[in-house]
Formats: C-alpha cells, sequence, structure tokens
C-alpha cells in the first residue's frame, strides 16, 4: 500500500523520507490529538525498525507525531518488505518489524529466543482497504461479490454481460464487452490478502489458494499498484484491485461489495465496521488476528476486503530503555496520531480495537 497514486508516489516517498530524518513536518497531515508533553516520552531517542511498505507512510506519520509530543525521539524505519523484517528483528538487528503477515510456524521459536525466552506479540496497528477499481465507459456504479470476483479473476466469467453480474446490478445497462482481469505480476501482499479474501468469502469459487505471487492463471499483469492503475485506466473491460489511496487518487471508479448483506461502498466508516468485528487467533496479548473472521463478515454496512500489517515485537525481554520506548511511540500511533491516517490512505481505528491494543502494548516489558 502506498501514500499516493501514479502522479504522486515521488512527493510521497519524499514526505515519508524527510519524516523519517527529523527533517521537518506537514501539518496537514499530522493526527495530533493532544498537546506536546502530555504523553510518556522514557526510554532511549532512536528506536529502529524494518519491514513492511504496505505500512511505510503510516510508520512515517506516527514517527512524526512522535518527534512533535517527545522532542529528540526518533524511528529510523527501513522499508524492505515483511519478510526481510521478520528476518531482522529475529537477528535482533532491529527493535521491532513491520510485517503483512504474522510470524510463520518456523519463526515463532527463534523469535522467541530472540526475546529472552519469551514470546513475539503481533500488534496490527495499520489496516488498508482494497478497491476494486473498473474501466466500463458510461458505468460508475457497479456492484460485485467475492463469487463473482473469484469467477472472474480465475476465468469463469469472461463478459460484462454475465447474468451473474446483471443479477448484482438490477436496472443498471452493463455492456456486453468482454472482461480483462488485470493482478499483480510482482510479488505482492496486496494479491495475498485479496486471494485469502476470494478463498474465504467463496470458496467454493475460488479453489487456487493465497500467495504473493497471482494464482488465477488469467488475465494481464501489472507491476505495483501504479502498473494496476496505469493498465485498467488504458484497458475498456478492464477490472483490478489496489490499495484505495491509489483509486483514490487516479479517479478510476470502484466497485461495492454485496456478500450477502447488501451492496457496501468502500468508505472508511464501512472500514471500520469491518475491523471492530475481527476476532483474534492469538493468545493474549498476541493479537495475531483470524482474518477470516473479516473476510467473512456478513456485518451489515462493513466492507470486507481489507490488508491488516503488524508490529512484531517482543512481549519481554527488551532493556528497560527499548521497552520504554516502544511503549512510547506505539502509544502516540494508537492514541494520538489516527488523526492523519485516512488522508493517507489508511484507516482509522475503532475505538475497540485500540483500547484492545493499548493493553497489549502497556504489557511490553
Amino acid at each position: 500500500m502506498r501514500l499516493r497514486a501514479v502522479g504522486s508516489v515521488l512527493a510521497a516517498a519524499a514526505i515519508a523520507g524527510a519524516v523519517a530524518t527529523g527533517c521537518g513536518s506537514d501539518h496537514n497531515l499530522r493526527g495530533l490529538s493532544v498537546p506536546a508533553g502530555s504523553v510518556n516520552c522514557d526510554g532511549k531517542s532512536d528506536l529502529t525498525a524494518e519491514g513492511s511498505t504496505a505500512q511505510q507512510n503510516a510508520i512515517a506519520l506516527f514517527n512524526m507525531d512522535w518527534s512533535q509530543l517527545c522532542p529528540g525521539k526518533q524511528l529510523a524505519y527501513n522499508p524492505t518488505g515483511s519478510g526481510a523484517g521478520r528476518e531482522q528483528f529475529i537477528a535482533n538487528h532491529v527493535d521491532f518489524a513491520g510485517s503483512d503477515s504474522p510470524l510463520t510456524h518456523e519463526q515463532v521459536g527463534p523469535a522467541a529466543a530472540r526475546c529472552g525466552g519469551n514470546p513475539a506479540w503481533q500488534l496490527p496497528l495499520v489496516f488498508g482497504s482494497i478497491a476494486v477499481v473498473f474501466h466500463l465507459d458510461g458505468v460508475k456504479q457497479l456492484v460485485v461479490n467475492a463469487g463473482v470476483l473469484a469467477e472472474i479473476f480465475s476465468g469463469g466469467i469472461t463478459n460484462w454481460g454475465d447474468p451473474a453480474l446483471a443479477k448484482l446490478n438490477p436496472g443498471r445497462s452493463l455492456p456486453n464487452i468482454g472482461i480483462t482481469p488485470i493482478y499483480r505480476s510482482d510479488s505482492s501482499g496486496t494479491t495475498d490478502n485479496f486471494q485469502s479474501y476470494l478463498g474465504a468469502a467463496a470458496p467454493d469459487s475460488w479453489t487456487r489458494g493465497a500467495s504473493s505471487e497471482f494464482q488465477g492463471g488469467v488475465g494481464e499483469g501489472a507491476q505495483k499498484s501504479a502498473g494496476i492503475i496505469q493498465a485498467v485506466d488504458s484497458v475498456p473491460g478492464g477490472i483490478g484491485y489496489v490499495e484505495k489511496s491509489f483509486a483514490d487518487q487516479s479517479g478510476l471508479p470502484y466497485a461495492q461489495i454485496n456478500d450477502g448483506s447488501g451492496a457496501v461502498a468502500l468508505t472508511d466508516d464501512s472500514a471500520r465496521k469491518a475491523i471492530d468485528g475481527a476476532t483474534f487467533a492469538g493468545v493474549g496479548n498476541d493479537l495475531k488476528l483470524d482474518l477470516n473472521s473479516i473476510y467473512r463478515t456478513r456485518a451489515a454496512g462493513a466492507y470486507p476486503l481489507l490488508l491488516a500489517t503488524y508490529e512484531i515485537v517482543c512481549s519481554r525481554g527488551y532493556d528497560p530503555a527499548t521497552s520504554a520506548a516502544v511503549k512510547s511511540l506505539f502509544t502516540v500511533a494508537v492514541d494520538n496520531a489516527q488523526g492523519g491516517l485516512s488522508r493517507a490512505g489508511y484507516i482509522p481505528l475503532p475505538d475497540t480495537f485500540k483500547k484492545r491494543l493499548l493493553t497489549a502494548i502497556d504489557a511490553i516489558r
């Protein structure tokens, strides 16, 4: 997930880079809700982290607010990808990792060893949403569901005039033209989440599994989120999946989803409703999510096509200065820095979810 779309990616990177080095700020992006000095600023001045590019710009915003509320505090975050972040955390080269995926079964033991024999916790601090963008001349509103998307992206539905689409869009005239699915040709956490959603919400229609590589076998591939936007925009009949921030900046329309509780548009509120109903696969303060509880939601007004990214931390085993600084940064992120997330293409956390995170953060030692 990125902060801006095709024309603004370099500008976003410059903003994030300036924040990461402590050189200036953007008052329109800051999410501060309390005056400086009213949060706990204990612990060491410098933290290090590595991992997910999906949360990179959210981390930049958190870092900006932390530095404002706790002058002299600084996080150095290296966006090398989720896998590299987990490996660097386990190797004790960084204080925490950012990851689109939880620790693998094989990594749980080594992560605990890195934490002095204590379990690592997985805290989902950053959520994004995935938009289903489309290009149909004269059509600005479209309703799909997981089953139809599964058929489209595996080649079962090939024409916009298909009866399954007509049933979801009564009274709307869809053109009798071919469908061109556009998928990420590079390894992508967005692809992994999209396919996981299809498998969870439409298991009979999507049997190809989930992976950071596209498994559908049809359509045209495009590099990165910017490539998805460019390809869909250039192909009448095209449809693709992309982070909401890219869709918003591109001007392409994106579909509503009706998985059984009515058509739901993608908004901050509809995404938060899905997050609010999430359940946890982790134990205690390890807040590893059961993402199927989001993907399969039937809650009225909940948009199910989301992605979550974690901060992977030691539950215990830090030195006191590090644990205090980690707790300070994460508390600012959850309690004080949510206001800027929506403008950056992320989903502000619902209050009930924030309370669960704050309880876990407070228990870090």
